[in-house]
């Protein structure tokens, strides 16, 4: 089944005693292992809730479906839209969910998805987790909701599900029909979700606020959005207006439209449509309303000549309304783009800057069969002969690269332009040496686990151009999964690499590119385990802009635990330095190591 497996992002928000004591439990359904005074607590505020939980405030219609109506849909391939519901506030929504009559399959209905205020995709993004509507009894088989944020000993449902060897229960048929939904901020103490239709009812109550995953602590609005499986979902009413507005069931004229993935470049000879054939366009309707419209319903032309090299004005019409009608008025859209001669041959003229790369193998990626690492163009000329004999630079932005394979030795890469030509350039690939270093401070943080957030940080440490440094400490972990240790990679003028944590999850500029590896399959027994472990952390300065690091955690529960990040890159190989900062937890290098302090898990 699936698993999201977006990791908490760096936020410094106290939880509430209530928070603290959960924490680090496991994530069991329906409270069947609660201590009774947060089953009574969860009671309670059932109760409280009760005479007007199902009350609808300020509904308005927000008319269309997600998903494809022969069931074929696949998860996390058709969303909602994002539903900001921001703190102090509650969403409702009504939609219809249709189940495939034929597929008793259990998971086959929709989740609710509980993110922080971005896009999905984009580098802050963070899952609270997914509720989706079905429920069973075995927690440990079956995933009927999941996530870092979301306690799911909260979850209560009157129809627990018992799925057989293929997945099935006919029982599933009783979640469709029109849901009613409800996502509840408005309680000080308490976050509410309630998923029912009147026959089924399922919800979360966690006796606590949410934490704030958002990088700005000033923003405290979450979002919601919903995710259909071999279902669709037409959607009905909300209170809340939705990111992009809401749909009337009234008709709507386009209104302008906003051009998407338009080539800079076009090869002399090369048919318009096939050129634009992954063109998109974002339209907005009346009302607010936007949808994206893919190259296939737009109609395209050129001015000037396409068989003239040169710079061209790209038209693009579209004349469809909201519903798909032949709309009063169509829309136009116009964007530059240039034709340019097709090139016949590449060849490096002169070679990178950097051509031996390392890299070093400790038991966090010893078992990796297929490790790579990418390729640096610095200062590499690329030569193009075109159709035409003339010869011209192709800028590195360019080209494409292959990857790597991780293993000493010689290595080929290959050089592709867009229309299929290649060169080879060869680099070597040597293993790199390890050197221990101890930070200062040597305990790093208040010993009661007290030390805010970016406000305890160690020395610098530098890491030479095909280089490793490894640092040694004992690791005592706050409440939460972000309280572990925290590596910081910058240069000398403290601008940053990037930044990683133990949970594996990270940002900067670096990030993006880096491969990841470490998330647990239960992150509690993990956070219990990281209180006193023994950690190793290597730094390895790649010397093709890039930088790994590798942590092994041997935890108190006897398991070692490993992370990973490889290939962070936007690296100056001449400056790169590492840094070590806490988070509610403190960090005990070298020798000091092996004195046991306490550490307040609350």
């Amino acid at each position: 089944m699936k698993s999201l497996k977006n990791i908490v992002l760096a936020c410094c928000t106290a939880a509430a005693g209530l928070l603290a004591l959960s924490s680090c439990e496991g994530s069991d359904l329906y409270g069947v292992d609660s201590p009774d005074w947060i089953q009574s607590k969860i009671d309670s505020i059932n109760n409280a809730n009760k005479p007007q939980e199902d009350v609808l405030v300020g509904m308005q219609e927000d008319v269309y479906t997600i998903g494809k109506t022969d069931y074929t849909t696949g998860f996390w391939t058709a969303f909602s839209k994002y539903y900001v519901v921001p703190d102090g506030k509650k969403w409702n929504a009504v939609f219809n969910l249709n189940l495939n009559p034929s597929d008793n399959v259990y998971y086959k209905n929709f989740a609710l998805i509980i993110t922080n205020d971005n896009d999905r995709g984009a580098t802050d993004y963070q899952e609270y987790g997914a509720f989706r509507f079905d429920a069973t009894g075995d927690s440990a088989k079956y995933n009927s909701q999941w996530g870092n944020h979301l306690w799911f000993k909260y979850t209560n449902s009157n129809l627990l599900l018992n799925p057989d060897a293929d997945n099935k229960d006919a029982n599933v048929q009783k979640l469709g029909g029109k849901i009613t939904l409800t996502v509840d901020r408005s309680r000080k103490d308490t976050f509410y979700i309630k998923l029912t239709n009147g026959t089924v009812t399922k919800t979360y109550t966690q006796p606590f606020k949410l934490a704030n995953l958002n990088k700005d602590a000033s923003d405290t609005n979450i979002r919601c959005f919903l995710v259909p499986e071999g279902s669709y979902i037409d959607f009905l009413q909300t209170n809340i207006d939705p990111i992009g507005g809401r749909t009337s069931a009234k008709d709507k004229n386009p209104v302008s439209m906003v051009l998407n993935n338009v080539p800079e470049e076009v090869d002399l000879g090369t048919d318009l449509n096939k050129a634009m054939e992954n063109v998109s366009a974002t339209v907005t309707y009346d009302e607010g309303v936007t949808k994206t419209i893919p190259a296939s319903e737009l109609y395209f032309s050129a001015i000037n000549d396409m068989n003239v090299p040169g710079e061209k004005t790209l038209t693009v019409i579209y004349n469809k309304t909201f519903k798909g009608e032949n709309a009063a008025t169509p829309i136009v859209a116009y964007v530059k783009f240039k034709v340019v001669q097709a090139i016949k041959s590449i060849k490096v003229t002169t070679q990178p800057t950097r051509k031996t790369y390392y890299y070093y193998t400790s038991a966090a990626t010893e078992g990796m069969g297929d490790r790579t690492m990418a390729f640096d163009p610095t200062g590499m000329v690329v030569t193009a002969t075109y159709n035409n004999g003339e010869t011209g630079v192709v800028d590195n932005s360019k080209l494409k690269f292959s990857a790597i394979p991780v293993s000493a030795g010689t290595k080929a890469v290959t050089i592709s332009t867009e229309n299929g030509k290649t060169a080879k350039v060869s680099v070597t690939l040597k293993a790199s040496s390890c050197t221990a270093v101890t930070p200062t401070p040597t305990t790093l943080g208040s010993t009661d686990n007290t030390t805010a957030w970016w406000t305890a940080f160690t020395n610098d440490m530098k890491v030479p151009a095909g280089e490793t440094r490894s640092v040694t400490f004992t690791n005592y972990c706050g409440a939460s999964n972000w309280n572990n240790f925290v590596v910081i990679l910058r240069n000398s003028a403290l601008s940053e690499y990037g930044v990683v944590r133990a949970d594996n999850y990270g940002w900067g500029n670096g990030y993006a590119a880096a491969t990841l590896s470490g998330g647990q399959s239960d992150w509690a027994s993990w956070l219990a385990a990281m209180n006193g472990s023994k950690v190793t952390v290597y730094v390895t300065n790649c010397n093709n802009g890039a930088c790994d690091v590798q942590a092994v955690m041997h935890g108190t529960d006897g398991k070692t635990y490993y992370q990973y990040y490889l290939g962070l890159n936007t690296v100056d190989p001449s400056d790169l330095n590492f840094a070590f900062t806490v988070d509610n937890c403190h960090l005990v290098f070298g020798n000091s190591a092996a004195k046991r302090h306490y550490a307040h898990r609350r």
